[in-house]
């Protein structure tokens, strides 16, 4: 009897519990392995499977059946401890997570009932019974503002509190401050008018820019960093911590640091009326933002002020206001590297965003959406200028950058679909679209209803930026060469690339050997930031819905996001809180949904349902628990 095939790769779980696994280098999803819920055999999503093959089915996809756990990515969970006849049992708050989790009263370790809590997996072997686990931590009462950021966080995997030797250690670095000695053979900055721009709640403040006019008309632009690599040592504990970590989380109310409180909001954070220490980029620019030339290295700079967005956002438009000169002079230089850049090819992309009002306990009292005026792009466009140069300067040697491939044959084809579906009609060249072409596209929805959802189906058809020891160049920036310089006190491949870059700076070589070293660290670091994303987007969905739990019965504007089988997926216009319609609740006609078209269409009246059309809504029902809005049309 010939033996069936088996296969290896990583598992992904939709929340109807199918399984598809893929195997390594295959882009097409329509090769992924389908695994049927009763054949996933204790696979939860994301582990490393092998898989026995089912014998082929002509015109069907490949299914098969988990033979093997290789290993797992996760085996704790964060979610409502629940009692039902006598037995305890967690809820999973992870939508990926299939089966309740069953808790031995004598693994309780002190939680009950209706506490929010992490469960730690102990034994699975039967698929058939739920997995056995322990109370590993007790974040409060299910609900509560602080028990739910808490599991947030944990779940994703960043607890709260740092390593207490990590603590210790930045505290005695803390208290020997920066010392005579430390300004040695650093270019001094401090009589130069340097100054800071970040959002009002801003704790830490990574990077600075600094201005002169020079005598032949021409500009000296600094970009200021912390030198957080001068405190940090490879291999101290503070540094193994924030190797781990890979990332500071922002959630909703709160920031979860990748370095203790003592470096990061005090003796790195670039403080205004304060001597720091800072590794730059400096630039000679023209009037036309022209690089005239460039130097790198460590100094020392003494800030003037802390401009919030806003302030600066004053500064620029009205004369007479603190720094108007600079700021415009910077301003102006900024949207001429924009257009620059844009030349070039790469996508502009400003998708908007929302911030919450949270009262005293942490509910949200209202939604306001985040204003992305010039002096968010002022810092951004030279963050981009430091980070581009430096790349470029380490390149020759072994280095970690920021990579981003081009979007997949098939994500174009979707996203070529949906546009025409919309009106717009792009040409496709060798399978993709051009960076130049879909500009053209984004810039074209100014003002329009549609512009959000357009700008998210870009963002959804793009491959991801990673970091890698691999130059592929940076797709979407249109640049050969990219790393992450500017923001050392929130991630750990800036620090990598501070080291690297005074090592090249020094004349010294970095040996082949460490080349696997930064790959485990660009691995570690590309997967600790999507799990940071998954935290942030996971808090802000908590509060949109725990915003509307009281509203419903209320109608609002919306904007249909998504078109499935089962129903269209609205999202409020000024909450931006998404929704389901469910098919059942469309009760005007029978719907079906036409993928080629990208539309829900009435069997009978032939009405029709298109991503970004405008529709009005009741709240139906609200599920705080899952984080769930269901909306029906009105």
């Amino acid at each position: 009897m010939k033996k069936a095939a088996r296969v290896q790769g990583v598992i992904s779980i939709t929340s109807k519990g199918t399984g598809y696994v893929k195997i390594e280098g295959q882009e097409n999803k329509e090769k992924d392995i389908e695994i049927d819920a009763r054949h996933l055999n204790t696979a939860l999503h994301g582990d490393t499977v092998e898989v026995t093959l089912h014998p082929e089915v002509k015109l069907k996809r490949q299914n098969g059946e988990v033979s093997k756990i290789v290993s797992r990515a996760k085996t704790a969970f964060a979610g409502a401890l629940k009692k039902t006849d006598g037995t305890f049992f967690v809820k999973p708050d992870d939508p990926k997570m299939y089966t309740d989790i069953l808790i031995p009263e004598k693994n309780l370790g002190g939680a009950k009932e209706g506490q929010k809590v992490f469960a730690e997996i102990v034994f699975w072997q039967n698929s058939k019974l739920p997995p056995e686990a322990k109370i590993v931590k007790i974040f409060g009462r299910a609900g509560e503002n602080e028990a739910e950021m808490h599991a947030i966080a944990r779940e994703k995997g960043f607890p709260e509190k740092i390593g207490r030797s990590a603590e210790e250690e930045a505290e005695r670095i803390q208290r020997r401050g920066i010392r005579p000695e430390d300004l040695r053979e650093r270019r001094d900055f401090r009589q130069v008018l340097t100054f800071t721009i970040d959002p009002v709640d801003a704790k830490d403040f990574d990077d600075a820019l600094s201005l002169r006019t020079l005598p032949d008309g021409n500009f000296e632009v600094g970009i200021h960093i912390a030198d957080v690599s001068h405190y940090i040592k490879e291999r101290s504990p503070i540094d193994r911590e924030a190797r781990e970590r890979g990332t500071s989380v922002y959630l909703v109310d709160r920031t979860i640091p990748m370095l203790p409180e003592a470096l990061s909001n005090d003796l790195c954070s670039l403080r205004p009326e304060t001597d720091r220490l800072t590794m730059s980029a400096v630039f000679i620019l023209d009037r036309e933002a022209r690089v005239k030339s460039e130097w790198f290295g460590k100094t020392v700079i003494h800030s003037r002020r802390r401009f919030t967005y806003e302030e600066a956002e004053e500064s620029i438009k009205k004369p007479g206001t603190s720094n108007h000169r600079e700021l415009s002079i910077l301003n102006n230089l900024a949207k001429k590297l924009t257009g620059e850049r844009k030349r070039g090819g790469a996508i502009s992309l400003d998708q908007e965003e929302v911030r919450f009002v949270l009262d005293h306990k942490g509910v949200p009292i209202q939604v306001l959406k985040k204003e992305r005026g010039d002096s968010h792009r002022l810092i951004e466009e030279f963050m981009l200028l430091a980070n581009r140069s430096v790349a470029k300067v380490i390149s020759k040697e072994i280095s970690v950058y920021r990579v981003h491939d081009l979007p997949s044959r098939e994500k174009m084809a979707d996203l070529g679909l949906f546009l025409r579906s919309l009106g717009y009609h792009l040409p496709f060249k060798e399978g993709t679209i051009g960076s130049r072409e879909l500009n053209r596209i984004l810039e074209s929805l100014e003002g329009k209803v549609e512009k959000d959802t357009v700008h998210r189906a870009v963002v959804r058809s793009m491959a991801k930026a990673i970091y890698s020891t691999k130059n592929i160049g940076h797709w979407g920036l249109a640049l050969k060469y990219y790393t992450h310089f500017t923001s050392p006190i929130r991630r750990y491949p800036d620090i990598v690339i501070h080291r690297l870059l005074e090592l090249h700076l020094s004349g010294k070589k970095i040996g082949k050997e460490k080349l696997h070293e930064y790959e485990e660290i660009s691995k570690q670091a590309s997967l600790q930031e999507k799990r940071a994303q998954d935290a942030e987007w996971a808090s802000v969905k908590y509060k949109q819905v725990e915003y509307m739990s009281p509203r419903v019965g209320q109608k609002f504007s919306g904007i249909v996001s998504g078109l499935t089988e089962w129903g269209l997926y609205v999202e409020e216009v000024e909450t931006k809180s998404e929704g389901l319609v469910r098919m059942r609740d469309l009760s005007d006609d029978f719907y079906v949904l036409n993928e080629k078209k990208l539309e829900l269409v009435g069997q009978r009246k032939k009405k029709k349902y298109r991503l970004g059309d405008r529709v009005k809504i009741k709240i139906k029902s609200v599920d705080l628990e899952k984080k769930t809005i269901d909306y029906v049309l009105v």
